[in-house]
């Protein structure tokens, strides 16, 4: 297992292999990697209030030019120096202390996408950035799931809008059928948690771990900041 030294281009190739690899399901995160539409950005110690900083404004501008990349399958992948060794609990624990603090910094400038409930128990949760729904994947070296396993922590962005695109081109179906197929393949069976917006909050799908049904989320979204500027 890596456990740090490698250049951000040398990480950046292994996380191409990773997606191109049989030991990853999702197709759609394979075809943007393959049309260099997932932008890759590597940062310090996952979690860091400094790593924190510069991750809020690198996913903040893709964010925003998000449909000059592509208009179906741009998607971000941000892969972090550490930590590493971490159980499935510890990562799952860490996933969401960034988004908090990722939020905590959004929230100055954006209120919560429309398209999304910022409630993590709602059937319509999403992660919100720069006034933007995304679905967020983590990956680590411990994950009980095959396709979510990496050398480094990786939090992938992949956009609502996108998806919703995907739909109404009939497209959407197909390619969730397949990454069921793949990973059922792959590992004999589709993670308990996978179920499609709407159907029950996808914040217990994020780190990969597979939850109970009683597990809470810790998540404590922000619904406005007046000194935000269109706050005012």
């Amino acid at each position: 297992m890596t456990t740090g030294g490698s250049t951000p281009e040398e990480i950046r190739v292994a996380l191409g292999e990773k997606l191109l690899g049989d030991t990853f399901s999702c197709v759609a995160g394979k075809t943007a990697w393959l049309r260099g539409t997932t932008v890759h950005r590597h940062f310090g110690q996952m979690g860091d209030p400094s790593t924190t900083d510069e991750l809020v404004a690198a996913v903040t501008d893709f964010a925003l030019r998000r449909d000059d990349i592509d208009h179906l399958l741009a998607t971000f992948a941000a892969t972090f120096e550490g930590p590493f060794g971490l159980a499935e609990t510890d990562f799952e624990t860490l996933v969401w202390a960034q988004l908090q603090g990722l939020h905590d910094r959004d929230i100055r400038r954006f209120a919560w996408s429309d398209f999304a409930d910022p409630d993590p128990t709602s059937d319509r949760f999403a992660f919100s950035i720069a006034g933007q729904a995304f679905f967020v994947v983590g990956l680590h070296a411990n994950s009980s799931r095959i396709t979510r396993r990496f050398s480094h922590p990786t939090l992938v962005f992949n956009s609502h809008v996108q998806f919703e695109r995907l739909r109404e081109r009939g497209i959407y179906g197909r390619i969730r059928n397949e990454v069921r197929a793949r990973e059922t393949a792959l590992q004999g069976s589709i993670n308990p948690n996978l179920a499609d917006f709407g159907e029950r909050s996808e914040a217990m799908q994020y780190s990969g771990r597979a939850t109970s049904p009683d597990w809470v989320c810790p998540f404590q979204p922000h619904t406005d900041d007046p000194d935000r500027e269109d706050a005012r």
